[in-house]
């Protein structure tokens, strides 16, 4: 049990004033980037349909659902904003640990902010929520980095939950026993099925939103006196033997308080799946590079790690579903030749029809290379070759977004109001203009629901 009592030592310890500079940097970066995203996917596939199911679950008016102009259940709330920030594939991505670790986090930590600040009448400050962020972002990562196997569960559902449980604790206060027992509960809660992801299928998205919820209600029946089995990471049916099978908790464990894993996540500047941004960046860079457009390509390859082969190499179908499109990179190679970049109108039914796209994607082939490490994003190499017989090749290390590639502010800003602008519900764009600066300043922030009141018309 000391793997757990390892994490639970971190989340209930730390404080703000531990946290290194470039910690709260990046927090407030990736802050940033989930609200964008959050309010991107409020018109996202089967929104609608998801929050209509949501409101009728029960009456409540704790937390916001972003963009709605709605309040509902804390649970709930979270469940629908998570949703919307992971069903684009436009959500921030951790990748030694093929995690999306934002999305639950995010969603269940504000649901759990507004309704403590409306219930109680008590204020989280942005140094609190901060220091939640960080924890549980250490959390959830350093327990997918662990594992040594390809994934065979959906880490941003399976893995988030705990990273958002540990995150929703902090923000109660909860004690070293009550943490460790909300840790327990949100394992008995834990799932994630793959199969989403290879059907292309809005559950994908949906799965998150369950970890999102999880997390509230495991904090919730702890604090009510309930408890949870113990040995949840690496016991004789922990997650790690059961859920990921090879693992090595070292030295990631011995880097708590060290190391932040928020140091480590990358930006998305397109909306599909993080594996296929290599190609789209290198895709990008020979165009640039040599000066070619689509009607010049006869062909290309893109030679990857077994990860985004197993993930993302998947053959270009007629009429794909909007998941399914976001995670072909046949697709999405096409769609950046022909347009230039990738944006979520791509993924409109409009889009997805398209013969020369789909045509373009048929020459796309997809070859899995050597690579040892089965959690691997790259290198990637990607040759284009022209109709001319001449041959385009670039390796892709880091792509853009990546913390070594990084997006720069500009391009964020960018990302933030196209986001902002596809709302059901017409947001001011001064509530936009406020929140990007209470969240640049979020340490000064006294009370956190200053940021979510922005949210609603």
């Amino acid at each position: 049990m000391n793997s757990v009592e390892t994490l639970v030592n971190h989340v209930v310890g730390t404080t703000y004033s531990d946290l290194p500079a470039e910690a709260i940097r990046a927090a407030k970066v990736f802050i940033y980037d989930t609200f964008a995203c959050g309010l991107a996917g409020s018109t996202g596939p089967s929104t609608n349909d998801i929050l209509t199911a949501a409101q009728s679950w029960g009456a409540g008016q704790d937390a916001t659902v972003w963009g709605h102009g709605l309040r509902l259940p804390a649970p709930h709330a979270a469940l629908v904003n998570a949703y919307q920030i992971h069903c684009l594939e436009f959500d921030c991505v951790h990748e030694r640990g093929v995690l999306h670790p934002m999305s639950s986090l995010m969603s269940a930590l504000l649901a759990e902010v507004e309704r403590q600040t409306t219930i109680t009448g008590r204020k989280i400050s942005g140094k609190d929520f901060l220091a939640a962020v960080a924890v549980g972002i250490d959390v959830s990562c350093s327990i997918a980095v662990a594992s040594k196997a390809p994934m065979r569960f959906f880490r941003p559902a399976s893995v988030g939950g705990f990273g958002a449980t540990a995150a929703c604790a902090k923000i109660r206060g909860f004690d070293h026993a009550q943490t460790w027992n909300a840790l327990g509960v949100m394992y008995g809660q834990t799932s994630g099925t793959m199969q989403a992801h290879v059907e292309g299928s809005k559950l994908l998205g949906l799965q998150v939103g369950f970890a999102a919820r999880g997390a509230l209600t495991s904090c919730d029946l702890v604090a009510a006196g309930v408890e949870g089995p113990k040995d949840i990471i690496t016991g004789v049916w922990g997650y790690l033997p059961l859920f990921e099978g090879a693992y090595d908790l070292q030295p990631t464990w011995s880097q708590f308080g060290k190391i932040y894993r928020l140091t480590e996540i990358a930006h998305k500047p397109f909306p599909s799946g993080r594996l296929t941004h290599y190609a789209v960046d290198g895709l990008q860079r020979l165009q640039k590079q040599h000066g070619f457009d689509a009607r010049d390509v006869a062909a290309v390859t893109c030679q990857v790690p077994p990860l985004p082969k197993r993930l993302v190499g998947r053959l270009d179908i007629a009429d794909p579903t909007p998941n399914y499109a976001k995670l072909c990179l046949g697709y999405v190679c096409a769609t950046a030749l022909i347009k230039g970049a990738v944006d979520q109108f791509d993924f409109l039914p409009e889009a997805l029809g398209r013969k020369d796209i789909h045509e373009l994607a048929a020459r796309v082939e997809v070859i899995e290379d050597t690579n040892p490490d089965p959690n691997a994003f790259g290198p990637q190499i990607i040759t284009v070759t022209l109709k001319s017989g001449v041959v385009h090749a670039i390796t892709i290390t880091a792509a853009i977004g990546d913390p070594k590639n990084p997006f720069t502010r500009d391009r964020q800003d960018e990302k933030f109001w196209r986001c902002w602008a596809a709302t059901p519900t017409a947001l001011p764009r001064a509530n936009g203009e406020r929140l990007i600066r209470l969240i640049d300043s979020l340490e000064n922030v006294a009370d956190m629901t200053e940021l979510t009141r922005l949210l609603a018309p």
